[in-house]
């Protein structure tokens, strides 16, 4: 505990001063980007970073339009801790002569891209300060984490035995999870402790958690049990959930399990909490609600649930000098964005966004309560499709074209229609329906498009200008 008190009194004197050094010298503006697997955080930050570094398709990014930013570059990030983000291996990856998706989130990492903009004055002219006058640099520091992680910090508050049982009742219900839960029901939960059979325990779990996020439900923790990294083996990531057993001895199965969740807590969540997340000043959620409403109602509920589970996570609030003195930083904006819009035609945007604040209505309720201010939107950081309509069955039909990731082949492709009103997704999936009962939503996997950009351009995108107006047009 006052290990704790030291290190947090620490941080609070090392954040003030940081905030009177960016106060007065060169700003810095920390991004979280966050999102669950395939929700396509690496493509948005790489069209984002290439379309902040070439602006002629950032027409809504108002700082970009009116000219106020003179220039942009990448800098060396300040973090000597933290992997740098590949963005140029990234950006070939899309934009090359072969295009293919770059591989996903891993593990943290962060770029820095610095800015020089001429301010805006109250009368519209060159803003003074100080007696200084002309460009200023601003510095956006972006942080990738796995979503995953993100889920791990509502295991803060539980305790190894609530844990266990809110994770048998999901296995009981999820794919994969009969497997685990007959090897567990055949342990001795009150035997010695073997490596052996915890190692055992501990695998059929972790498969059970991938084969649910294949299945399309979001809440898989503990998140490193599907994306490891250095921790892979280690005793912090070897255990699994059990049944109560009061009374068990000291070195049984059962409490060297308690005894390592709390370690997966203390050692691994906590951490990544106090040195990277809790430093975040703006941040975006990328959800792709299109693949959950493919997998079913009991996919879109869990991401629903999980949205409004974790928003508390964000410390969303105000940010003032003062508050970073005395409380720690808090998220200022959130924005809760839709991926893939260009898997449909544009006339089912609306109903595609408007799903998507349903669907974090809580979670956005939530935040403004605090103080922050949050958004909700449909967006495509990389636009591999074309739209197109045909006739068929004497019907008129919007269709999205492009290239099948799976064949290569051009292919032209209806998804269904979208309902207009949110809740006849978003009811039957809260009611426990097992599927929908008036329609059958698709989702096609496209490749991206070989490009051919014009000097000055970024890649295509739909409304990522947008995005980043949200998030950062006021600090530019």
């Amino acid at each position: 505990m006052i290990g704790s008190l030291i290190d947090t009194m620490a941080r609070s004197v090392e954040d003030a001063g940081n905030a009177v050094s960016e106060a007065f010298l060169e700003p810095v503006v920390r991004l979280g980007v966050t999102g669950l697997s395939r929700s396509g955080k690496t493509v948005f930050i790489t069209s984002l970073v290439a379309n902040l570094l070439d602006r002629d398709r950032m027409r809504q990014l108002e700082p970009a339009a009116s000219g106020r930013i003179l220039s942009a570059y990448l800098r060396p990030q300040p973090d000597d801790t933290i992997a740098r983000f590949p963005y140029e291996r990234h950006l070939n990856a899309i934009t090359g002569t072969a295009p293919h998706w770059p591989d996903g989130t891993r593990a943290i990492s962060e770029l820095r891209l610095s800015f020089r903009v001429r301010p805006r004055g109250l009368m519209g002219g060159i803003a003074t300060l100080g007696g200084l006058t002309g460009p200023r640099t601003v510095h956006l520091d972006i942080v990738d984490y796995p979503g995953e992680w993100l889920l791990d910090l509502g295991l803060m508050e539980k305790s190894y035995a609530d844990w266990s049982e809110t994770a048998l009742a999901r296995l009981a219900t999820r794919p994969g999870g009969q497997d685990y839960l007959g090897a567990m029901a055949a342990a001795d939960h009150a035997a010695p402790f073997e490596d052996e059979r915890a190692e055992t325990l501990a695998h059929l779990f972790a498969e059970s958690l991938k084969a649910s996020r294949e299945a399309g439900f979001s809440d898989c923790s503990p998140g490193r049990f599907l994306l490891p990294g250095e921790m892979e083996g280690s005793p912090a990531l070897t255990f699994a959930p059990l049944p109560p057993q009061p009374g068990a001895p000291r070195r049984s199965l059962w409490r060297e399990f308690e005894r390592r969740f709390e370690a997966y807590k203390s050692k691994i969540v906590k951490p990544f909490f106090r040195d990277h997340f809790s430093r975040i000043d703006r941040q975006v959620v990328l959800l792709d609600v299109l693949g959950a409403i493919h997998d079913g109602p009991a996919a879109l509920e869990d991401l629903r649930q999980v949205m409004a589970e974790v928003l508390g996570a964000f410390r969303p609030g105000a940010n003032s000098w003062l508050s970073g003195l005395l409380l720690g930083r808090r998220v200022e904006k959130i924005l809760f964005a839709a991926t893939k819009a260009d898997h449909l035609h544009h006339s089912q945007h609306a109903q595609l966004t408007a799903i998507t604040e349903a669907l974090v209505r809580e979670a956005r309720d939530r935040a403004q309560f605090a103080g922050a201010e949050t958004g909700a939107m449909s967006l495509a950081a990389l636009r591999a499709t074309v739209e197109e309509t045909r006739q068929h069955g004497g019907r008129t039909l919007d269709l999205v074209r492009g290239r099948r990731l799976d064949t290569g082949a051009e292919a032209a492709f209806y998804p269904g229609e979208l309902p207009s009103d949110p809740m006849r997704l978003l009811a039957p999936a809260r009611e426990g329906a097992e599927k929908w009962l008036d329609a059958d939503y698709q989702v096609m996997r496209f490749a991206p498009a070989p490009l051919t950009l014009a000097p000055g351009e970024g890649p295509p995108h739909i409304r990522l200008d947008r995005a980043a107006q949200f998030l950062v047009g006021d600090r530019l």
